[in-house]
């Protein structure tokens, strides 16, 4: 049985990538990635060649059974997301679940049963650590950080007030993830239930991590979104939101 790297990529400068990334990459036998555009455009840049297949949210489970018949031929497969670390708010989770549950198993039993079966045959699965947006904002905002929060991204409809809910009424620091279309309807939204629950909310917005145009706004849902409101140029990009209250 084979070896899957679940690799951490660059969440925008590409040199935050490790060396230990770089090693693997070189070695694998196929790439699975989320976008192949994204993809090449990091191997490109450290001439790296390899095949590469997309997988996505909406993939068919043909996708799955094609990356366990690699694995179970003894391949070394590497799973890269656009940027930052597999299965964090992406469907990279989704794949490993599928190939520890079902898939891989199923390949397995039909290579080897029974007594033939030993240690060498069962699936490998590591981690190859590094950049993720969630920590690189946590790490600078300042606010306590021993116990947090990470609720991925905002519903866009079902569920979205149940969610704002229970980020202003949660007893930790928070982190959640927003787009540039939404970013200001989510600030608005933890304005009013800050006034809601008579809260004193206190946000770190993080933009464009580890890019250009990075930037970093702190203050209250209304200051921040005055900022934003300000100039169109400040809602551009990927945003990390940190909301801590007393």
């Amino acid at each position: 049985m084979g070896i899957l790297y679940i690799i951490a990529t660059p969440i925008g400068n590409l040199k935050d990538i490790t060396l230990r990334a770089l090693e693997v990459l070189k070695e694998a036998d196929l790439v699975v990635c989320e976008d192949t555009r994204q993809t090449l455009k990091l191997l490109n840049h450290y001439n790296i060649s390899k095949p590469l297949v997309s997988y996505f949210q909406h993939s068919k489970l043909s996708k799955i059974d094609y990356i366990g018949e690699q694995l179970a031929q003894g391949k070394k497969v590497a799973l890269v997301t656009d940027a930052g670390t597999p299965g964090i708010s992406d469907p990279g989770g989704i794949l490993i679940n599928q190939l520890v549950s079902s898939s891989v198993h199923q390949f397995k039993t039909e290579k080897l049963t029974g007594s033939e079966a030993t240690e060498t045959d069962k699936l490998i699965i590591t981690s190859i650590p590094g950049p993720n947006a969630a920590i690189a904002a946590l790490s600078v905002s300042g606010f306590p950080a021993d116990k947090f929060i990470f609720m991925g991204f905002p519903p866009h409809k079902k569920g979205r007030n149940k969610f704002f809910d229970e980020v202003v009424n949660a007893k930790h620091t928070v982190v959640f993830y927003e787009s540039t279309h939404r970013i200001l309807k989510t600030l608005d939204e933890l304005k009013l239930k800050a006034i809601s629950y008579k809260l004193n909310a206190r946000l770190v917005v993080c933009r464009e991590l580890t890019k250009q145009f990075e930037s970093i706004y702190r203050g209250t849902p209304e200051e921040i979104l005055k900022i934003l409101e300000s100039d169109k140029n400040n809602q551009k990009g990927e945003f990390v939101i940190i909301i801590n209250h007393e």
